[in-house]
């Protein structure tokens, strides 16, 4: 399998945590992680096969271009050959940076690029399998994606108190972070679930789970309740309950198949010479067309 990561633009690098892709080698059949619920977002742009998953006994295919935000119910990929896609991880409570639509209509979907952006969307699905390169795909839809960063508007204390948690996942204290913040506990739900569909302590307890399977896939050896520990829960049986409350069934049987396949975890992020020299004027072509964009609108509205 071969696998790329790179870091962002810098103005995207607040919200897109990185651009990274899969792409087969031959014809051997691939079996696909199960996606967890988890706190961010990935949009997926296919240029080979689009992934599936068997739902209600029937196999459905996602769209080519398509986000998904998994959060109360996990996503089974079925197995499969001839993998190729570029994705975009986006940072914990910042889809909103990009997409209009209210978080409780995003959450377990699989919504495509064209319910996302529109005509817009389409467009960019177009413009990223028909680029001439990877480099010119991965430049193509950051100067998108900077595009609408710059025309939407978002919750910033939310997004901040996102962040808290993340990061301190293990002691946040809501309490706590409302008085930081200076208003009310009620008041920081009220705005969280606005922008998210979700309260903070519902977060909270993804990003535990979140950061103890990232631990125990990404080092075989870890142990489930020293994991489990150190991100917050108070013993076993209270990350066992947590994650049965998501219909992941038995930590250590879920464990046990997950790290028999391959999984789209933290991946060192390394910038491959051959796209990263291409991409070198990404950031400064972004400019030149929001400038561009900028110049026209105030022509248009009688400026001089």
């Amino acid at each position: 399998m071969n696998r790329f990561n790179i870091v962002p633009i810098a103005p995207l690098r607040p919200y897109v945590e990185r651009l990274w892709g899969w792409e087969s080698i031959g014809q051997e059949i691939v079996e696909l992680p199960t996606l967890l619920p988890g706190t961010g977002a990935e949009i997926f742009f296919h240029y080979r096969m689009p992934f599936s998953q068997v739902r209600e006994g029937k196999d459905h295919v996602f769209d080519g271009a398509h986000l998904v935000c998994v959060r109360r119910r996990p996503i089974q990929l079925s197995a499969q050959r001839d993998i190729g896609f570029i994705a975009v991880r986006l940072r914990a409570g910042r889809m909103h940076r990009f997409v209009d639509i209210p978080g409780g209509d995003l959450i377990d979907r699989t919504l495509s690029v064209t319910e996302l952006w529109k005509s817009a969307g389409r467009q960019l699905s177009l413009d990223v399998s028909n680029a001439p390169s990877k480099a010119g795909a991965l430049e193509a839809l950051q100067c998108f994606l900077f595009e609408q960063l710059r025309r939407n508007r978002s919750d910033e204390l939310v997004e901040n108190a996102i962040s808290v948690i993340y990061r301190h996942h293990a002691a946040a204290s809501i309490d706590k972070l409302a008085s930081r913040f200076g208003v009310t506990r009620r008041e920081l739900e009220r705005r969280f679930k606005t922008l998210t569909a979700q309260t903070p302590v519902e977060f909270r307890k993804l990003s535990r789970i979140q950061h103890v399977m990232r631990e125990l896939l990404l080092d075989p050896s870890a142990r489930i309740l020293d994991a489990a520990l150190s991100h917050g829960f108070y013993d076993q049986a209270h990350f066992i309950h947590a994650f049965a409350e998501l219909a992941l069934g038995s930590p250590v049987q879920h464990l046990t198949l997950a790290r028999a396949k391959p999984h789209f975890y933290n991946i060192s992020l390394r910038d491959s010479a051959s796209i990263s020299a291409k991409l070198s004027s990404a950031e400064r072509d972004c400019d030149v067309l929001a400038t561009r964009r900028d110049e026209s609108r105030t022509v248009c509205n009688g400026g001089s």
